[in-house]
């Protein structure tokens, strides 16, 4: 948690953890009390589960509201979770004031090749069993698919605390998703903001959810991929905050005597 004020809860996609969000933390936490949430089996949560599909991640979203006492919020989600967040505002509509999505999948064809492939169980598993060569692979790939440099260690460190059937069975669920019937179910501001470069999901994902939700806003990044919060952080916190701000612009806090609470940025997860 970083910041004070009203709350806005942000969701990592796959592979990826709350430390993905680090700098959009710091931004949004000058004006917003900012929550990052890793789902089960990512990052520093709990991993002894039986299930980790799309639809547990929204129950996931539903429980941690609950015992921290969040009637509403607005949820930022990156792939995976920005799928998983247009997903609680259908099931969970009084739990989300605003929702915003970064190069998500609203159809689950639109994955990238590779991603479906490691939705099978003998890849994810050939995978899980050459994991040096997998993570060598995917620092080789890093320069391909964001353009920080960071980027390459953060996901050696996210793919070492990820399990094998969180692996497996979260892109598997990802894959057979379909938003597209239900979109229309969403009443509330919606923001997609995607990169033209984006190689993980289609970059052109963001025309069903412009076509899908009467009150959507879509956000383009010409120069970005898939990564756009790591490869334009500041132009990316700009509009999401001016989004968020929308017909209800919060205060912003006065800075802080370096060691109080409020530099503290932190994940928090809910144990399986």
């Amino acid at each position: 948690m970083y910041g004070r004020g009203k709350p806005v809860i942000l969701l990592h996609g796959w592979l990826g953890s709350w430390g993905l969000w680090q700098e959009t933390m710091s931004y949004l936490g000058k004006y917003y009390r900012t929550y990052a949430l890793d789902f089960w089996g990512f990052g520093e949560s709990g991993k002894k589960r039986e299930t980790y599909a799309v639809q547990d991640f929204v129950s996931l979203v539903d429980q941690f509201m609950e015992q921290l006492g969040i009637v509403h919020a607005p949820l930022v989600g990156h792939s995976m979770g920005g799928t998983v967040s247009l997903s609680v505002a259908i099931r969970y509509p009084e739990r989300v004031s605003k929702v915003v999505v970064v190069g998500s999948p609203i159809v689950g064809s639109s994955l990238a090749f590779p991603l479906k492939l490691a939705g099978m169980r003998p890849i994810a598993f050939m995978l899980f069993n050459m994991m040096s060569v997998f993570r060598f692979g995917v620092r080789v790939a890093s320069p391909f698919i964001c353009r920080d440099e960071r980027f390459a260690d953060m996901m050696d460190r996210d793919l070492s605390r990820t399990t094998v059937e969180s692996f497996l069975r979260s892109i598997a669920s990802l894959r057979r998703t379909d938003l597209r019937p239900k979109l229309d179910q969403i009443n509330i501001p919606a923001m997609g903001i995607y990169g033209d470069r984006d190689i993980i999901v289609h970059p052109k994902q963001w025309q069903p959810m412009q076509s899908g939700i009467p009150k959507s806003h879509i956000e383009r990044f010409p120069l970005a991929g898939h990564f756009v919060m790591l490869e334009e952080p500041q132009s990316f916190s700009e509009k999401l905050k001016a989004f968020l701000d929308q017909d209800d612009p919060p205060q912003q806090i006065a800075p802080q005597p370096h060691g109080s609470p409020l530099d503290q940025t932190t994940s928090v997860t809910l144990a399986s």
